[in-house]
């Protein structure tokens, strides 16, 4: 059994901070589980192009009001507590947080704990993995 306090795992390497967003992660690939799980802010205002290529990945909000804009067909989506999104296809997406918007994330594969987004939005294959 593995057992993580997000506020403890907040002050180890398992915390990943960008101008956009921290992200905690509290599960990784070295947990050996198949997935990964974070809890990500995205800090008010911004706006963050991604594609996970290489990643599948579902989100609930937890808090806060933002937008998700699909960039296949144009689509927006609001987004807020109790919203969920699945990045089935690999989409190609902006996430707009309006306010803090707090998100609990799950990544099949896991990731391995350092990544962030590289020049396309996407998140690398293979990384440096995180100890407990």
């Amino acid at each position: 059994m593995i057992v993580r306090s997000l506020e403890k795992a907040r002050k180890t390497e398992r915390r990943v901070l960008t101008e956009n967003w921290e992200s905690v992660r509290l599960v990784l690939q070295s947990d050996d589980v198949g997935f990964s799980f974070h809890i990500s802010t995205m800090f008010p205002g911004t706006e963050t192009p991604m594609w996970y290529k290489n990643h599948f990945e579902v989100v609930y909000c937890i808090e806060g009001e933002g937008e998700i804009e699909c960039l296949e067909d144009g689509r927006i989506y609001p987004i807020d507590a109790g919203t969920t999104y699945i990045l089935d296809k690999h989409d190609r997406h902006i996430l707009r947080a309006k306010t803090k918007l707090i998100n609990a994330c799950v990544f099949s594969p896991a990731l391995h704990g350092k990544e962030v987004h590289d020049a396309d939005g996407s998140y690398p294959k293979e990384a440096e993995t995180v100890s407990s």
